[in-house]
């Protein structure tokens, strides 16, 4: 399963210079894989509620370009691996096709107390779906 979500650069997301400060890609991914999830009908927030919780558990990013104020980039989202308790995002970073970032995210399924639970089945069934 893939999805697309398009962010515009603004002042807020850029360090001095007007480049994208690094950390700020993080929160771009998060939001990718949020979208992505719920144009496939799984609400986090939902689930957050009923007590269970998506944690990051790893995250390998490179940064190969910078994106800079004003501009429009793209966050490309697939899902890459599912697991019983995890699932991991193969994620891109581009602006007008010329890749800035490429990121590999996991996260883990965990209740309110942080321990490791199941993923629930509807997410399980995206490895099937895509």
């Amino acid at each position: 399963m893939t999805g697309r979500l398009k962010i515009k650069v603004y002042y807020e997301d850029t360090d001095a210079g007007g480049v994208v400060y690094y950390a700020n890609y993080l929160r771009f991914l998060e939001r990718a894989r949020t979208e992505l999830l719920a144009e496939a009908g799984i609400n986090v927030a939902e689930y957050h509620r009923g007590g269970r919780i998506f944690t990051v558990t790893h995250v390998d990013i490179r940064y190969r370009r910078p994106a800079v104020l004003g501009e429009t980039i793209e966050i490309n989202t697939k899902i890459a691996e599912i697991k019983n308790a995890s699932l991991t995002f193969n994620q891109k970073v581009q602006r007008d096709g010329t890749l800035l970032a490429e990121a590999e995210v996991t996260l883990a399924c965990v209740d309110k107390d942080g321990k490791p639970t199941r993923l629930p089945a509807e997410l399980k069934k995206l490895s099937k779906s895509g």
